[in-house]
């Protein structure tokens, strides 16, 4: 089902995050905002859900400790014991300070390299995917900011240009 959005666009980020609150306050409903470099507050003012990605990077540093101590158990320990320096080689316990730099570089390995894949999952960016930005000025210096049509064009048009919008056109939205 296709429906009407109005994309308007903004000169100052001062001026984008007013003009969120006021278009909140005024029932509208913001579907996407373009920015060329991140406006601090912006997720606040647009009533977005604070993220949970926190929580799987510290569970993929857990994956990626876990595998570092499997690993080095497996090969320093089980498969080929080594005395290297005068250390026992029949104990992890024994040798734990050794191997605290490698537990530290794969929990740091794993979290990071899927947290990549997480993202890239999540907001649906995939390597070779062409850029679906509705205005290529918003990666230099302006802000876009689309909001559903719900009731009189006219009204919306005139209520985004009191807001601060220099520019306002009406597409239709697959």
């Amino acid at each position: 089902m296709s429906h009407k959005i109005i994309r308007a666009i903004y000169d100052d980020d001062d001026v984008l995050l007013k003009a969120v609150k006021e278009i909140r306050a005024n029932g509208n409903n913001i579907e996407e905002i373009f920015t060329p470099f991140p406006v601090h507050g912006l997720d606040k003012a647009m009533g977005l859900k604070p993220t949970k990605l926190a929580i799987l990077a510290f569970i993929y540093g857990l994956i990626g400790l876990a595998f570092a101590v499997w690993m080095m158990q497996y090969m320093m320990i089980s498969d080929w014991p080594q005395n290297i320096g005068g250390k026992p080689s029949f104990s992890f316990v024994e040798n734990m300070p050794a191997f605290v730099p490698v537990l530290f570089e794969m929990t740091v390995f794993f979290a990071a390299h899927l947290m990549v894949l997480t993202f890239y999952m999540r907001s649906k960016i995939w390597p070779f995917q062409v850029a679906s930005n509705p205005d290529p000025r918003t990666t230099d210096d302006k802000f876009l900011m689309e909001v559903t049509l719900d009731g009189s064009a006219e009204d919306l048009t005139s209520f985004l240009k009191n807001t601060g919008a220099t520019e306002i056109t009406i597409v239709n939205n697959q």
